[in-house]
């Protein structure tokens, strides 16, 4: 365990421990206290008429907190939460099987309620003709409105900017979209 700068290995520890026990007191009933019943409804209409616009699939995961293997490896390993963040947003991409187009090009929303963290997942075939910078300015734009707690106009905003780098480089007039994929978002 490195002890980032400026930081002693005993109030590293202390940080990480609190961090892991804000995560155990979250749950999916806080999820559901951010993203009630009609807000999932209303977001499930605007990504089917996202994906009635592209060939792509578009998935929103919303979670409170991190599973506890991934607090573990925060706590015993000093692994940065950042990086946890983008494996867990990583493996739920897999799980939901974003993966799973004819294009190569879905995408996944997700973001972390506890520590206030969204990733942006995106398919090869879409990753290849958007640069990094690009990913990093829509999460930029996300976070503002997360910050202040308006999370219906974060996500929404998420998938109109998700949305034209798919209807510019996949467009639906090219093919229709079978809609692989079911459209509400996903609540842990």
């Amino acid at each position: 365990m490195h002890p980032a700068a400026g930081e002693s290995t005993v109030d590293g520890v202390w940080t990480r421990l609190w961090r892991c026990v804000r995560h155990r007191w979250a749950d999916e009933s806080d999820t559901r206290k951010v993203i009630d019943a009609a807000m999932l409804e209303r977001l499930a209409s605007r990504v089917a008429a996202s994906e009635r616009r592209h060939t792509g699939e578009v998935r929103i995961y919303v979670e409170a907190s991190l599973p506890l293997s991934y607090l573990w490896r925060h706590l015993r390993d000093a692994t940065p939460v950042t990086q946890l963040v983008r494996e867990r947003a990583t493996a739920m991409f897999g799980h939901l099987r974003v993966w799973d187009t004819e294009h190569n090009n879905g995408v996944l929303i997700y973001l972390l309620l506890t520590e206030h963290e969204i990733e942006l997942v995106a398919d090869r075939g879409l990753n290849q003709l958007v640069s990094a910078g690009q990913w990093q300015e829509m999460v930029g734009h996300m976070g503002a409105a997360f910050a202040q707690g308006r999370f219906e106009d974060g996500l929404t905003q998420a998938l109109a900017e998700v949305s034209a780098p798919l209807v510019q480089h996949f467009p639906a007039d090219a093919e229709p979209n079978a809609n692989a994929l079911p459209d509400t978002p996903v609540l842990g």
